[in-house]
């Protein structure tokens, strides 16, 4: 439910309530002081003639002390009778303890007759309470006369109580408490659910956004619902929660750029001092022969082209973080592709002394979407990376690929010294190297597999590495296989 229904029914409730209430009230006053609405009318009327409950008391009690024939005239006794049951008032005249003039009306009323009070004295007035007789209630007025004859008489005036009248004159403090309570409980109670509602929550997102202010975002907006300020809270604990990561991940970048920072003054650092002892050497007449000259200023070329790779290598890594590197996919027969590319390095390879062995079970169909050049510098980078840590005399790298119907797997083993388990993890992180002391002779950059696992990952693959201590390295590439209707 909104906020506008919910401020709309609690509004209108604390004005509906209470007239209803009101109403209740003035109906059931109306019923202890009336007997009942028709009664209300009665008043009216009578009150317009000039007569009411109160005139016909003085007229029994002017008629017993002026005239007490009158009483004991039956004529008298009908014509009063007919003016009184408008109210639903009777009539009842008792001589020496009988019956003498009953009005009709209650004529069947056999157990009120019999039980109704005794003759005390003349002149006697009393004034009895409601009393049930049956199944109905009646309040008795009796007057107590001598007439001539000298017989005890009294005349009673029978009014018949409805019994939701008599409740409600027994009951009339209870039930005006219960009325009073009931309001203010209803206007409590409706007042704290629009506080729960809308007031809590608004005090719990200003308490967060001071949180926020102050640099705190360790904690949790708790606002919830399906209305205006649940769904607010909701969006503030997204946004609290997105700003949270965007601040951590602002952290680790910035953590990131400082270790890229010393990780690249570290590696040019190294071919820069060689290069400047070289050109120092020849400047100082180190290099005293045309062979010694022609020597150092190989190793500066050398040196300079391994600044030239890693600057290369940087810069590609850069563009790969950030998601500009643009990449040419195309569907390519897999199976084709890793023959070709295998011939070249099993040439490359024996230059170096290093045997190749390879196992394709690849159908000729068989295709992936691939970037050509930006695959095939995975695949060198982790033919690089297991050159470079060849340490057994029997040098070999072994390559296999198959296919599941859902990925190509190709899988490029080497014999050479491993990585120890506790630094498997590492090895696709940038600039690590199993080779702690970050020589390029044998550990090269350090850029080389976290090359190849951005290039993976663009490709919608997957890389990893299993390897055991001393007994070689196993990397481990996965390719989806292009399906039909796909497209590069």
């Amino acid at each position: 439910m909104s906020i506008r229904l919910k401020l709309l029914f609690s509004y209108a409730a604390m004005l509906v309530v209470p007239l209803v209430l009101i109403v209740l009230t003035a109906l059931l006053l109306v019923f202890v002081f009336r007997g009942d609405l028709q009664n209300l009318r009665s008043f009216y009327e009578t009150q317009i003639e000039g007569i009411d409950d109160h005139d016909y008391h003085q007229l029994i009690n002017h008629t017993i002390a002026r005239n007490p024939a009158l009483v004991t005239d039956p004529g008298f006794l009908t014509t009063l009778s007919d003016e009184m049951k408008t109210g639903d008032q009777f009539v009842i005249v008792l001589i020496d303890g009988n019956p003498y003039f009953v009005s009709k009306a209650i004529q069947t009323r056999t157990q009120l007759i019999s039980r109704l009070p005794a003759f005390h004295h003349s002149g006697y007035r009393h004034e009895w309470s409601t009393k049930s007789y049956g199944n109905e209630f009646f309040s008795l007025s009796q007057y107590d006369f001598v007439p001539k004859s000298g017989q005890s008489g009294s005349l009673y005036v029978v009014t018949q109580v409805q019994p939701l009248v008599y409740f409600s004159r027994k009951y009339l403090p209870i039930l005006l408490t219960s009325f009073l309570v009931i309001l203010i409980l209803t206007n409590s109670l409706l007042t704290y659910f629009m506080s729960k509602s809308i007031i809590r929550p608004l005090r719990k997102l200003h308490k967060a956004t001071r949180k926020i202010k102050e640099g705190d975002l360790e904690f949790q907006v708790g606002v919830g619902g399906k209305d205006e300020i649940g769904q607010l809270g909701v969006a503030f604990e997204e946004m609290r929660s997105q700003l949270e990561k965007s601040i951590r991940l602002q952290l680790q970048y910035e953590e990131n750029r400082k270790e890229l920072v010393s990780n690249i003054s570290h590696d040019l650092r190294t071919p820069i001092t060689a290069i400047r002892g070289y050109v120092d050497g020849i400047l100082d007449g180190v290099a005293d022969s045309p062979d010694k000259i022609e020597k150092y200023v190989r190793t500066i070329s050398a040196k300079a082209a391994e600044m030239d790779r890693l600057i290369e290598q940087l810069f590609l890594y850069s563009k790969l973080d950030l998601k500009r590197q643009p990449f040419s996919f195309e569907p390519i027969p897999i199976a084709a592709f890793l023959a070709d590319w295998a011939d070249e390095l099993e040439f490359e390879l024996e230059k170096m002394r290093i045997r190749l062995e390879t196992e394709i079970r690849l159908e000729a169909s068989a295709q992936v979407l691939a970037d050509r050049d930006q695959f095939r510098r995975v695949l060198s980078n982790v033919i690089q990376n297991s050159v470079n840590y060849m340490d057994k005399e029997d040098k070999r790298i072994q390559l296999f690929a198959s296919s599941d119907g859902h990925h190509v797997r190709i899988q490029i083993e080497d014999n050479g010294p491993g990585i120890e388990r506790e630094a498997l993890r590492y090895v696709f992180d940038r600039f690590y190297r199993a080779e702690q002391s970050r020589s390029a002779d044998t550990g090269g950059s350090g850029l080389g597999l976290a090359i190849a696992k951005q290039i993976m990952e663009e490709h919608g693959g997957e890389i990893r590495a299993e390897s055991e201590y001393g007994q070689g390295t196993r990397i481990l590439l996965l390719l989806p296989v292009r399906k039909e209707g796909d497209r590069a």
